[in-house]
């Protein structure tokens, strides 16, 4: 089993930067869906803690197809990616779990991140790059 102290700092950054954006994109629903294929594949994302106690600098897989995003490796991720390129995620893994927004484009994305990791109330950033 997969230890989860490290692998949920980087699902929560990317949980909590997706969600976070997602909300804040207008449109309609159409306009809220990606293009078939244009964010498609692997993401590595590397999660920055700027308050709190949580772990920092860790990086996590995960998966987007069409407009989902899931996991790539460990915990249960949720999230949409919008045709701008507008995420939001949710993620837990055990008792933590946290939610984020954030913006891709091309090759990269960033965007912010907050949550409960392991009982700890924390927040921060994420930068992304598709491998």
């Amino acid at each position: 089993m997969p230890n989860l102290k490290l692998i949920f700092p980087r699902l929560a950054a990317i949980a909590a930067a997706a969600a976070l954006t997602a909300l804040s994109i207008p449109g309609t629903a159409d306009a809220r869906v990606a293009r078939a294929g244009a964010y498609d594949g692997t993401w590595s994302v590397e999660f920055a803690t700027t308050r709190g106690t949580c772990s920092s600098g860790y990086k996590v897989p995960f998966t987007v197809v069409g407009p989902r995003v899931t996991s790539a490796g460990g915990g249960r991720v949720s999230g949409s990616v919008s045709h701008a390129g507008g995420v939001a995620v949710q993620v837990s893994v055990g008792a933590s779990h946290a939610s984020g927004g954030g913006k891709l484009a091309g090759v990269s994305g960033a965007g912010s991140w907050s949550g409960i990791i392991q009982g700890d109330r924390c927040s921060g950033t994420w930068q992304a790059s598709r491998t």
